[in-house]
């Protein structure tokens, strides 16, 4: 396999042999919907109560007809899993990591077909839907050969008369609850990253996004994943929670809510009757990032900067940007051009390539948001349609700080204006929040550049630039606070929060031999 990482290059969606490749793609699929997707517990394929994926386009339009896991699938699921963690952990670092570039090369070869899925299934425009793919081909590459280095080991002081060594071993099985918003990446990322360092992994997608889970757990088990080594779990709550609290659970891997994300970490961290260890959580739970604007910045790339960090993808992101903080030397001037441009966004059906509002993901979803939207005056909104579920891009301005529209994480393509006195002020108000997952400043100033970047407390910190699109090996992603528990996906150190350290000590000063 190739141990040089670099990023899957992005479709040019621009050009249109490429277009029409795509819309070729779209149609194949829809010639197929409904797709099914049942359970996949070891070698069985199992069925049970269906629900149904639909397209946020068009609701009326079913992708996937999936069968919910209960409680006691899950059951079935972890003791397959535990099989399969016998024969997985025990294969060799460069056998699991080849089965991973392969993988990487299933998806690939199914590039456009995966991204209309996600078109289809999750409601990204084609950009983001192909950088979906890209971004799970990358996880599976990335990982696959950080495994690698990991299975090297690290050097360790060594003296005369003794032998000292480290090796990693994987901690258990593990559970992989995966959003929707990222229906292919981050899915592929959180099994990927098990999988590679010798856990099996059992996969509990989102509900609304079920085909694409299936997807990524269909490459891994032609690339030679065993099936007890990776379980498909579809279904809402009960079987989540059942994951979480089975005690044969060594790892919880969570994307999602802070609200579910606290949960779980309740849950996990309570030991029940026959566990002997304690879990283990990695959790990424969202954000509410503000993007800082400076008195001597650039306005012509802040607003290209900031429409597309709000409201690209409907703001679905746990790296959208909710708030900016704009110095009151350029508020006037840059509200007026905010709300300008608010006009010209397209909103429309993901398909389109000329969207760049597509619809939230369900309707419970655009209830939710809307409910922000009706608790203060806007600023000033876009358009909106009423056969998906749309809602209209949102400013607001001058709320007070305690609103929930600037506390509370919205998830949708809401975006406030707040006017600070200083750069300082704005970092004051960050400082303040309860989140700390990205966050972005537009200045052409050296010195607060640098005291920005100490200053912060975000995860990750954008400048000059939009604050979404963390690349894997570039821009390792994930923040502290409320947002998660720290580790960074797509980084050098994800690995290790899957494997435990086991070090070896030999006097090497031999009395005599054994005859």
């Amino acid at each position: 396999m190739n141990t040089t990482f670099r990023n899957e290059p992005l479709l040019e969606l621009r050009r249109g042999p490429v277009r029409n490749e795509a819309l070729q793609a779209l149609a194949a699929l829809d010639a197929r919907l409904p797709l099914e997707v049942p359970m996949l517990i070891g070698d069985d394929v199992v069925t049970g109560q269906v629900f149904a994926s639909v397209d946020p386009s068009n609701p009326t339009t079913v992708v996937a007809n999936a069968h919910a896991a209960t409680a006691a699938h899950v059951h079935d699921a972890i003791t397959a899993a535990e099989r399969g963690q016998q024969v997985w952990s025990k294969r060799p670092t460069t056998e699991r990591a080849a089965a991973l570039s392969r993988a990487a090369g299933i998806l690939r070869s199914r590039r456009f077909e995966l991204a209309a899925l996600a078109v289809r299934e999750a409601g990204k425009p084609w950009a983001e839907a192909d950088g979906d793919v890209a971004e799970a081909i990358d996880f599976l590459e990335y990982y696959a050969q950080n495994a690698l280095v990991l299975d090297a080991g690290r050097p360790l002081v060594q003296m005369p008369g003794e032998r000292n060594s480290m090796r990693y071993v994987p901690r258990g099985v593990t559970g992989v609850i995966a959003p929707w918003n990222f229906p292919l990446a981050i899915a592929a990322g959180m099994v990927s990253a098990a999988l590679a360092t010798g856990n099996a992994v059992v996969l509990k997608p989102a509900e609304q996004a079920p085909a694409c889970a299936k997807a990524v757990v269909d490459a891994l088990h032609a690339a030679g994943v065993p099936h007890d080594a990776l379980a498909l779990l579809p279904g809402g709550d009960e079987p989540g929670k059942a994951l979480v609290a089975d005690p044969r659970i060594h790892t919880i891997v969570f994307t999602g809510s802070v609200a579910a994300g606290l949960n779980i970490l309740q849950t996990a961290h309570t030991m029940v009757p026959g566990q002997r260890h304690v879990k283990k959580v990695i959790a990424e739970m969202g954000g509410k990032n503000a993007i800082i604007v400076d008195s001597d910045a650039d306005l012509d790339d802040v607003v290209p900067g900031l429409l597309k960090s709000a409201f690209g993808f409907a703001g679905q992101k746990c790296s959208a940007a909710s708030r900016a903080l704009i110095h009151r030397a350029v508020a006037d001037e840059l509200t007026e051009r905010l709300a300008g441009a608010l006009s010209t966004l397209r909103v429309g059906p993901a398909a389109d390539f000329g969207t760049d509002v597509p619809p939230v993901i369900d309707i419970a979803a655009q209830q939710r948001i809307e409910g922000y939207i009706d608790s203060a005056a806007p600023l000033a909104q876009g358009d909106t349609r009423d056969d998906g579920f749309y809602v209209p891009p949102t400013l607001f301005a001058g709320l007070p700080t305690d609103h929930k529209i600037i506390q509370e994480e919205i998830f949708g393509p809401v975006l406030s204006l707040e006017t600070v006195d200083s750069v300082e002020h704005a970092c004051e108000l960050v400082d303040a929040g309860g989140f700390a997952l990205t966050g972005g400043l537009f200045s052409r100033s050296p010195r607060t550049i640098e005291h920005v970047s100490e200053r912060t407390p975000v995860g990750n910190l954008y400048i000059n630039r939009e604050i979404t699109g963390a690349m894997v090996g570039r821009q390792p992603f994930g923040g502290g606070r409320l947002s998660g528990t720290g580790p960074k996906a797509g980084g050098p150190d994800y690995l290790l929060q899957f494997v435990e350290a086991r070090a070896v000590t030999e006097n090497t000063v031999r009395h005599g031999l054994v005859v």
